[in-house]
């Protein structure tokens, strides 16, 4: 299936393990050897109106993404990551 960053930027991230709305896609991490995507990115949420900062951002990897719809992105859930602390947060959503 071919989706461009355009057709997938807004749409719903949704865990079917848990039902949980994580947030929206804004962004993707691209592996630039072999042109693959490595992951969706969900900006953080915004604290008190951006007074206080935002949330840290959600990575979500492209493994765990088990069905692109027209609204939603459906995610396994297994993990997500926070990129602002690259040395590996892992999160359980079980």
């Amino acid at each position: 299936m071919k989706c461009t960053l355009s057709e997938i930027k807004g749409k719903e991230i949704i865990c079917v393990k848990t039902g949980a709305k994580l947030g929206y896609a804004d962004d993707m991490e691209f592996e630039t050897d072999g042109m693959t995507v490595k992951a969706l990115i969900i900006f953080g949420r915004y604290q008190l109106f951006g007074l206080l900062g935002r949330q840290d951002d959600i990575r979500v990897a492209a493994e765990d993404i088990q069905l692109i719809g027209e609204d939603t992105v459906l995610i396994r859930g297994n993990r997500y990551i926070s990129p602002k602390e690259e040395k590996i947060k892992i999160k359980s959503l079980s």
